[in-house]
């Protein structure tokens, strides 16, 4: 599910920077840690998501476990567990090209002040999502919300102290809420709908 919420964010945010004449961008999901290692020469001049951190969303934890059926049965299962992604989004571009950097990121953060909701039946990119019950079984629409979120000086030196590289022009973003489930059932049984009682006359009483 995580890799779908990042292309199809990959995928969105290219078609809006050709829509806006710069179809020159070039959007890659890699690991924006690697950009100063010997690794790092593919992300050099692109714009780079990252995942850096992901968290439980705590809100959406106690869920019934039950799934009812017209059937008149229902089955048990482990509920979703759902994620909030922080994606990074680096224009990594150096020298001259530093402008560059800070006009791309400008329109990123234009785009996604505009559009924070995203679902992959009205994507204007085709084939990201595509359920099978192979991937995420029940689900027939990939959903998510993004919102911008705001670093203190002191999370930054950290952030990119992790990276282990130097700050370029960022932004650093809430994708919500990403569902994962292995729809591993526990047991089917029936659908109690009523409780009947009865009382027996013992011989002897009134």
């Amino acid at each position: 599910m995580i890799d779908f919420a990042m292309s199809l964010l990959q995928a969105e945010m290219a078609a809006y920077l050709i829509a806006k004449g710069d179809g020159a961008a070039n959007i890659v999901i890699d690991n924006i840690g690697l950009a100063e290692t010997s690794n790092g020469s593919s992300l050099v001049d692109n714009i780079v998501i990252t995942l850096v951190n992901i968290e439980e969303e705590s809100a959406l934890k106690n869920q019934s476990a039950v799934r009812r059926f017209s059937s008149g049965t229902a089955l048990y299962e482990r509920a979703p567990v759902y994620l909030n992604l922080y994606v990074l989004v680096t224009c990594n571009y150096f020298g001259d090209g530093y402008i560059l950097a800070l006009k791309r990121l400008s329109l990123i953060i234009q785009f996604l002040q505009g559009k924070t909701s995203f679902s992959s039946a009205s994507s204007v990119a085709t084939g990201i999502f595509t359920p099978t019950a192979d991937n995420i079984d029940g689900l027939t629409e990939l959903k998510f919300t993004l919102e911008l979120y705001t670093l203190t000086f002191e999370q930054i030196n950290h952030l990119w102290g992790s990276l282990g590289g130097r700050q370029v022009p960022f932004a650093m973003y809430k994708l919500r809420l990403v569902g994962i489930t292995d729809r591993k059932p526990q047991r089917l049984v029936p659908v109690i709908e009523e409780i009947g009682s009865s009382l027996l006359k013992m011989e002897g009483s009134n």
